[in-house]
């Protein structure tokens, strides 16, 4: 029974590394798709929204989280990047503007 101990002294290994990591490949359409958002989201073009959107929720569909490290761009920050994007973009068709001025009527 002793013999079994998993913190017996004898039974200490030497740590070794692996002789190269592994690298882990870019998301090329996650970063597309947020430059894209940003793009979309400074001119207010509300026909690049959609494919930023559809990037990101292919992102979010396909991510595997368990082969991936904490840091990078999350496809969770790309979906949020590509909704707030659609937002900004479409949220000057909900403006109450005055025909005559352009500006916003605030009655």
């Amino acid at each position: 029974m002793l013999g079994s101990d998993p913190r017996d002294p004898s039974r200490e290994v030497n740590l070794t590394l692996p002789r190269s990591w592994r690298v882990e490949s870019t998301d090329a359409f996650g970063s597309v798709g947020m430059f894209l958002a940003g793009i979309a989201m400074v001119t207010k073009n509300r026909y690049l929204v959609w494919p930023v959107l559809v990037l990101a929720i292919s992102g979010v569909m396909n991510q595997r989280p368990l082969r991936y490290k904490d840091s990078g761009n999350s496809p969770w920050t790309n979906l949020a990047m590509a909704i707030f994007a659609l937002i900004i973009s479409h949220l000057p068709m909900f403006a109450f503007t005055d025909p005559r001025t352009g500006g916003i009527r605030f009655s």
